[in-house]
Order: structure tokens, then sequence, then C-alpha cells
């Protein structure tokens, strides 16, 4: 089945082009959700005033999601686990507690679903993309450290910490 895209679908399109799907896909989702219309004569000559359209949208979602943007771009979540001698989590990390730390973090909330990661089970350093829009993507970074180890973060934090308080004595 041919279908003009109204709107973005991941994965799929941008608005205003034409791509083939399958029957199911077309018809169960695309054209119930208004995301898409059948790919008719009529439907075609409107492609490039839907595309224009779509394209000043995106710019205008994209404008305003650059700031979130900047903010999450670069975040990095410690989580401590408990996990075996070989390093498999006795649980996993999933989305929804990735988007709970990063709102806890930056205070920015992000649904569990716009971040692209399967879940974690085993220890390490991961990154996970959070799909704010079609065209921003930022990374955060995602570790899991055994539960009563020391915290990656804060290791990496402490040494910038310490010579602040070394510089207050010899002001004073």
């Amino acid at each position: 089945m041919k279908v003009l895209l109204i709107k973005d679908v991941y994965k799929l399109g941008h608005a205003g082009e034409i791509k083939k799907v399958a029957d199911g896909f077309g018809r169960n989702y695309l054209l119930p959700q208004s995301m898409a219309v059948l790919a008719t004569p009529g439907a075609l000559k409107q492609s490039e005033k839907i595309k224009t359209e779509a394209t000043k949208r995106r710019a205008i979602l994209n404008n305003e999601m650059e700031s979130v943007s900047a903010v999450v771009a670069g975040v990095a979540l410690a989580f401590p686990v408990k996990a075996g001698e070989t390093g498999k989590l006795y649980g996993s990390i999933t989305t929804q507690q990735i988007a709970e730390a990063l709102k806890a973090k930056t205070g920015v909330e992000i649904k569990r679903q716009q971040i692209e990661l399967q879940p974690i089970r085993s220890l390490g350093e991961f990154v996970a993309h959070v799909r704010l829009t079609v065209d921003l993507i930022p990374e955060i970074k995602v570790i899991a450290y055994r539960e009563g180890d020391a915290s990656p973060i804060a290791e990496a934090q402490t040494p910038a910490q310490e010579p602040t308080p070394a510089q207050e004595p010899a002001a004073e």
C-alpha cells in the first residue's frame, strides 16, 4: 500500500513523503492515527504543500527543544545495583528508571518512550539516546556499578572540587 505521510513518523519518514508500507500497518495504524493518507492522485498534488508546512513545524519544534537538548546532552547517570560475581544484574535498569533519574538530576521531564536503550542487565557504561524530535537526539551516559562501591560519577567530580577548599584557606 502506498501512503502519503501527513506527519513525521519515526523510523519511516518525514511528512510529505510517499512510502510503501505493509497493508496492515497502513490500515490499522497510520490511517486511523491520521499520520498518513492513501497516495491517490489528488493527495499527491498536496505533497509539496504538506512538505513545506512540516518543514516549518519541524524548525519551530527544533528551536524550542534546543534548550532541552543542551541540558540533557552529556548527562551521566549512575545506578547502584546488586550484581553477581560475573557482573550480571539481579534485575535490570529500565527506561522508566532512567527517565526518573534524569528528571531528578536535570529537572527535565522525559517520557520513557523517548529513551532508546534496551534494559541494562550487566555492570558497565552504556549510551542511551533521548529522542526529543526527529532531528534532536542527544546522548546520555548510564553507568551501572556494584552496590557498595564508590559512585563513578562522584569520583570524577571529587578531584575538581578538592582544589576549591585548598584555595579558600589561602585567601583568608
